[in-house]
């Protein structure tokens, strides 16, 4: 595929090449399928400086990663493997661990750095001969006719195209310019997100703690470094990110009770705001929509890459069969699994995590006593606890069988 063109034609045309999209092309380039990856950064984006921005990977998303020949690729520098699971709630007793070896597994899933594990996915899309990446160009406009999606860029380039993916984050073009609707709501919350050294090794264990103003997480991400991910309201945040580093590094092993003992470094701090969005349609006239460009949720559960990583598998697997079959794979009635099987599994998600963000919000004694209680219970009942981890590790719905290898 001849990438510096400027009439092309593919198969697929995915705008975005962050983790989901580009996780997308390789699932169908395996099924023979040309894609073109389209994107609007200068060029592949070098490793993040500190604090580098993390997502974690369940079993799911790390069985689709091994399936496409990228999970081995990572070295061990950017993926820390978590054993356990702890969570508690600051205002009560309640505590809730779930543990790896309980069953019968090894990890739970991995801290991976989000530069680090898109560069890897580059490399291996700039090596496959069915894929390749358009840097520093966006897409102005499309049209549609009966075989195909035309879509135009800023410099200039025309592209044509079975199907169009949209992967390009919350604020998706692609979404806008086939006028999806989507239904947004602000968490009234900013997250703060550093690196930073503990005095006591984190244990291979990912630990929450829900304070009344947010949740604050620390992900391990080497022996004694951990990624957090500090959620508080404006106010809070605002008075946060004006400590000196020795005040904050004080203030955060407060709010965790020094469970990790003291913070002996912090990187820069990041912050950005906390806002739920979901699409009213997951799909177009040869349009279909994955990951963030769909749906985004708060990262107290740490699922928003994995929802978005499912989204490339069950898409690709419904394209590549029908192109098994060579039969049309990007008709209406075709996407609209992609969107039935998709959009409901990601609104329950999405419903779920609403309602334990808003439950642990809520400051009432009554309330914090119930909160305690259930965590609790939770905690001493081994058959919910599997449960539970079924769902965390990624299999808690239909999995794709990408995820199933």
């Amino acid at each position: 595929m001849n990438k510096h063109g400027y009439d092309l034609s593919c198969n697929v045309l995915i705008n975005g090449a962050g983790l989901v999209g580009s996780t997308c092309a390789l699932s169908l380039a395996q099924n023979g399928l040309d894609v073109l990856i389209l994107d609007q950064r200068s060029s592949d984006p070098p490793i993040e400086p500190e604090p580098m921005r993390v997502s974690a990977l369940n079993i799911a998303s790390q069985n689709i990663l091994t399936a496409l020949d990228v999970w081995d690729r990572l070295s061990p520098e950017i993926k820390t493997p978590f054993e356990n699971i702890e969570v508690w709630d600051a205002s009560g007793h309640g505590h809730l661990k779930f543990e790896a070896a309980s069953v019968g597994i090894g990890q739970l899933g991995h801290i991976v750095s989000n530069s680090g594990i898109c560069t890897t996915l580059h490399q291996a899309i700039n090596e496959h001969p069915n894929t390749s990446i358009i840097w520093a160009d966006a897409i102005t406009e499309y049209a549609t006719s009966e075989d195909k999606i035309t879509v135009v860029t800023e410099n200039g380039r025309t592209i044509n195209s079975q199907l169009l993916v949209g992967s390009d984050g919350a604020k998706s073009k692609t979404r806008k310019l086939a006028n999806i609707d989507h239904e947004a709501a602000s968490y009234q919350q900013i997250a703060i997100i550093a690196s930073v050294t503990t005095s006591k090794p984190h244990g291979s264990c990912a630990r929450q703690r829900f304070l009344e103003t947010g949740p604050l997480a620390f992900l391990p991400i080497s022996n004694h470094q951990c990624s957090i991910v500090w959620s508080s309201d404006l106010e809070e945040t605002n008075r946060l990110l004006t400590l000196s580093d020795a005040a904050f590094s004080e203030a955060l092993a407060a709010a965790f009770n020094y469970e990790l003992g003291s913070i002996e470094s912090v990187s820069v701090r990041r912050s950005f705001p906390l806002a739920r969005q979901h699409a009213k349609r997951y799909i177009g006239d040869r349009i279909a929509l994955i990951g963030d460009a769909a749906h985004t949720v708060h990262p107290l559960a740490g699922l928003g890459a994995n929802q978005g990583i499912s989204d490339a598998a069950a898409l690709s697997q419904i394209i590549n069969a029908r192109h098994s079959d060579n039969r049309d794979f990007s008709t209406r009635s075709v996407l609209r699994r992609y969107e039935r099987w998709r959009r409901s599994e990601n609104a329950f998600l999405i419903d779920t995590i609403d309602s334990l963000q808003q439950c642990f919000g809520i400051k009432n004694p009554v309330v914090s006593q119930a909160r305690t209680a259930g965590l609790n219970l939770t905690d001493r009942s081994e058959i919910l606890k599997r449960k539970l981890m079924h769902h965390a590790i990624g299999f808690g719905g239909q999995t794709p069988l990408l995820a199933q290898q």
